[in-house]
């Protein structure tokens, strides 16, 4: 290697064996003179894939520096990992040795990015031919040290470009001056160098990836419903062409997913009552996550659902309203799923030859048993298995899954899955229902999943709801963890709700609306359906384990204001994604105030949430002209977003009163007025 060969430089672990020895000359000599660290959106040091999102700006960052004065040229560099074809653009200095540059991406999938760069040396001679000649300073050694530089540039390079640097370097001598100044500082004249450079000292990153996924894994509004409870009878099991009839009124509230738990085969053995009972009546459904039965497993559909025509029918029926069905990935088996007798070295069993069922003390789930996904026969066989399993739903046309407890099982194989399906279907979207701790939920991000389930749920007051949106908008979370807002599940009917009534609703779906790009209800939010087990966060009679007809026109619901959230949301780029929240001074801690607007300002969306769901709360707040270039006392228009009300504020300091019997929050677009 000689010294202008390109280093590999930045954030990789240095070899240890190396470490442990002194440095040779030899080596020192071969060592980069240019530094680039700090490179970003980087996860532990490229060996995780940041996020992002097609069409997205993506904005890199690197901190690049160098020995001496001279001027450096930062370059950044991607590709589709399946290309070997780069494209290049150059990175701005922004000062204090950060470069930034910005592109994107029009394609799903994994991309490549790296940073490179040199020692400028005409940009070098440029900056100080400049500082002479308009010193005073005499400059003719530094006109023939110019030509010199055009003329070696001109002899190593070809074509068109030898020809006009020959040109240029045979014409400046005839030139005044000042006019060969002028003309070596020319951008024309940079531009020709820069085409010719040879790069001296060229450094260069790792390649860093990314995952560049399609809008939805950012943005979309998730409605979940189990399809059997779509009758108007508890004795008759709802089927999927009885969901056809809700998908327009679902639609029309705004959603865009249509989730549904387990819809396979449901095992007998130890089937679960009403309540989570132990025992269950001949005519009990069952919970649809003791998936298996003797009509299949994963890759079945529970025959009172309907058949597989009717299932395709109804994603299709979905997407012309609009609709994109998600799907439940649980991977747990009933005692009665053909796994335990086609492959019982998937599973553990007991000194005494029982099989190993599901607990989390002190709750018990005997209908329901895991793999083993390390046991000696599951390797690979299982693995297999599983990856196959959602192959199999990604033919009949399902790209979205809802995963049950991921971070129970094994994050290699999570690794593996994902990368694996989405290497063939890099439109398939994984959400991560994980409900555990802060380190595993941000690794699940990073090993693959899309979106995950978050603390959101259990956030109520005004600090705690502060600190959780801006730790979301903190590395690393910034770069591995899309948050789903969902503001209750069959599993959890949050204390917040059973009190607060039907303003209580109203102000869960606003915070999970503007504080996120993507969230989600569970059916019969919409009605402020609140009925608890005593002391607990569970839904008395819940569904997972009976059929619950439901009358979605029953008095109090709150279906119009969902679809006007959904509404401005669409209507409103700034409010598409949980990133680029600002909080703002509203003097009472029963009021959480915040901004989101997009990069260049156009969008700029203020967010009033009283927190208090049964009194009113008045504040006096601050409108955020800094932002917008505005002085204290600058005139501004406001829209309420929600009744289409308008007027204008004049000055940064004004008063809000908000009543929960009317409505619990404002929304409100701020514009400049005219």
């Amino acid at each position: 290697m000689t010294i202008d060969e390109p280093f590999e430089t930045g954030q990789g672990a240095q070899d240890s064996s190396a470490a442990e020895q002194p440095l040779m000359l030899s080596q020192a000599l071969l060592l980069p003179r240019i530094v680039i660290e700090d490179t970003a959106p980087v996860i532990e040091g490229g060996l995780y894939a940041a996020k992002a999102i097609v069409g997205q700006a993506i904005t890199v960052t690197s901190k690049v520096f160098a020995d001496g004065h001279d001027k450096l040229a930062v370059m950044l560099r991607w590709r589709a990992a399946r290309s070997e074809s780069w494209h290049g653009m150059p990175m701005a200095d922004r000062g204090n040795d950060l470069w930034e540059a910005h592109f994107s991406v029009q394609e799903v999938g994994r991309v490549l990015f790296s940073i490179e760069a040199w020692i400028d040396r005409f940009a070098s001679y440029c900056y100080e031919l400049e500082k002479k000649f308009s010193a005073g300073v005499p400059v003719s050694l530094e006109l023939q040290e110019g030509r010199l530089l055009i003329l070696q540039s001109a002899e190593r390079s070809e074509g068109s470009l030898r020809q006009q640097l020959q040109r240029l370097h045979d014409d400046l001598p005839g030139m005044p001056l000042a006019d060969q100044v002028a003309t070596l500082l020319k951008a024309e004249t940079a531009a020709l160098m820069t085409q010719a450079d040879h790069r001296a000292y060229l450094s260069r990153s790792h390649e860093f990836p990314l995952d560049v996924e399609r809008e939805r894994a950012q943005f979309a509004s998730w409605y979940e419903l189990f399809p059997r409870s779509i009758t108007d009878d508890p004795e008759r099991h709802g089927t999927f062409n009885d969901v056809h009839s809700r998908l327009p009124m679902i639609r029309d509230m705004g959603f865009d997913v249509l989730y549904f738990p387990p819809i396979h085969p449901i095992g007998r053995s130890f089937r679960k009552g009403p309540n989570n009972a132990l025992q269950a009546g001949p005519d009990d459904p069952g919970s649809p996550y003791a998936i298996g039965g003797e009509e299949g497993g994963h890759e079945a559909i529970h025959p009172e659902l309907g058949s597989r025509e009717d299932f395709r029918r109804l994603v299709a029926a979905a997407a012309d309203h609009g609709l994109e069905i998600a799907l439940d990935f649980a991977i747990q088996c009933s005692q009665d799923h053909p796994w335990l007798k086609e492959h019982p070295g998937w599973f553990s069993w007991r000194p005494d030859g029982t099989i190993r069922y599901a607990e989390n003390p002190p709750k018990k789930y005997q209908d329901i048993v895991n793999v083993d996904f390390y046991a000696a026969e599951a390797i690979p066989s299982l693995w297999l298995a599983l990856r196959d399993v959602i192959l199999c739903w990604v033919a009949e046309g399902v790209k979205i899954y809802r995963v049950d407890n991921p971070h129970t099982k094994p994050l290699p194989f999570w690794q593996w899955l994902i990368e694996d399906v989405r290497s063939q279907h890099p439109e398939v979207i994984f959400l991560a229902e994980a409900f555990t701790r802060p380190a595993m939920m941000a690794r699940l991000g990073m090993v693959g999943f899309s979106e995950s389930y978050t603390y959101f749920t259990w956030r109520n007051t005004k600090a705690e709801l502060q600190s959780y949106f801006s730790e979301l908008n903190q590395p690393p979370w910034l770069y591995c963890y899309r948050p789903n807002f969902f503001v209750n599940t069959p599993d959890i009917n949050p204390f917040f709700l059973h009190e607060s009534g039907r303003a209580g609703f109203l102000i869960r779906a606003a915070l999970a609306t503007m504080g996120s790009g993507l969230w989600g209800m569970y059916s019969g939010f919409e009605l402020c359906e609140s009925a608890a087990l005593p002391g607990k966060e569970e839904y008395l009679d819940s569904e997972k384990y009976e059929i619950r007809p439901r009358d979605f026109s029953a008095p109090g619901n709150i279906i119009a204001e969902i679809a006007q959230l959904n509404r401005i949301r669409r209507q409103n780029p700034a409010l598409q994604t949980h990133l680029g929240i600002e909080f703002y001074n509203a003097w009472n801690d029963n009021i959480l105030y915040f901004g989101k607007r997009t990069a260049d300002r156009g969008n700029f969306i203020l967010v009033a949430i009283s927190l208090d769901p049964h009194n009113a709360q008045e504040a006096s707040f601050e409108l955020p002209l800094w932002e917008l270039g505005l002085d204290d006392d600058a005139q501004t228009r406001g829209e309420d977003l929600m009744t289409g009300h308008r007027w204008t504020w004049n000055g940064k300091t004004q008063w809000m009163r908000i009543e929960p019997w009317h409505l619990p929050f404002g929304i409100w677009r701020i514009e400049n007025a005219l």
